[in-house]
């Protein structure tokens, strides 16, 4: 578990144009950007966000890409519970929402993305606990058109302790 500096990252699946501003206005808002090998788009990394690395052999487990990243998605649901908070899978979407069925109210909390060489994880999920989020608004995060991004802070309308149990 780490806290990364402003970073926008961009896997190998990405689309550069999705992010929205020019490399000398990344500097000047002091945003590191990177391409990255794991799946997935485009990222923001940063404080107080928890950034999860879990680096496991699913040979020990289970040899199934789907099946480890809807474990980690139950993973960060089960964490956003002990908070009050209902998160949930968004069909075709990667991560984990808040009322994902609903397109006006649809938004993100965790964002993931992975890579995985002979059945050994690397790179993991992102997710925003007091999280600048204004951020955000830079890139077209994951590359998904019009649904919002939120945190915990935001959710419950106030800070939350939970980077500091695990930092």
């Amino acid at each position: 578990m780490v806290e990364h500096p402003p970073v926008f990252t961009l896997g190998k699946s990405g689309k550069r144009e999705h992010v929205l501003v020019s490399e000398e206005q990344l500097q000047n808002l002091g945003i590191e950007f990177y391409h990255i090998n794991r799946g997935g788009d485009i990222t923001y990394h940063g404080l107080q966000q928890v950034v999860g690395y879990p680096i496991l052999d699913l040979d020990k487990f289970k040899t199934d890409l789907g099946w480890y990243l809807r474990s980690l998605e139950e993973v960060i649901i089960q964490v956003l519970a002990e908070y009050g908070l209902k998160g949930d899978r968004s069909a075709g979407e990667t991560g984990v929402w808040l009322s994902p069925e609903d397109p006006f109210m649809a938004r993100k909390i965790c964002a993931m993305g992975i890579k995985c060489s002979r059945w050994i994880t690397m790179h993991g999920f992102a997710l925003n606990v007091n999280t600048d989020l204004s951020h955000f608004e830079y890139i077209v995060p994951c590359g998904i058109q019009g649904k919002a991004v939120t945190s915990l802070e935001k959710e419950l309308g106030r800070k939350c302790k939970f980077c500091t149990k695990f930092l």
